[in-house]
């Protein structure tokens, strides 16, 4: 489990980001990369990290569900996921 310290900024992260979404946008097409600049450095989108939805877990962590490989076996494995099931062959 991640701590809850790094789970909070990712969020705070994720706010910013919608914050400031139409600002970056439009700043970006008239081509003021000076005014971009001045800007918080985390109202960028390159600076979110995927986190598991579940745990908070950073790394593994797969788009389609939004949550780590990990959380994934175990939801996968009690049936808890549709349509996803253990491969034998």
């Amino acid at each position: 489990m991640a701590t809850k310290a790094w789970v909070s900024k990712e969020k705070r992260r994720q706010e910013l980001v919608k914050k400031y979404a139409d600002l970056r946008r439009q700043l970006k097409k008239e081509k003021n990369y000076a005014a971009l600049a001045k800007l918080p450095r985390d109202a960028s989108p390159t600076r979110l990290h995927n986190r598991c939805e579940l745990t908070g877990r950073s790394k593994g962590v797969l788009r389609k569900f939004k949550i780590c490989r990990i959380q994934l076996r175990e939801l996968a494995l009690q049936g808890k996921i549709p349509g996803l099931k253990k491969a034998s062959w």
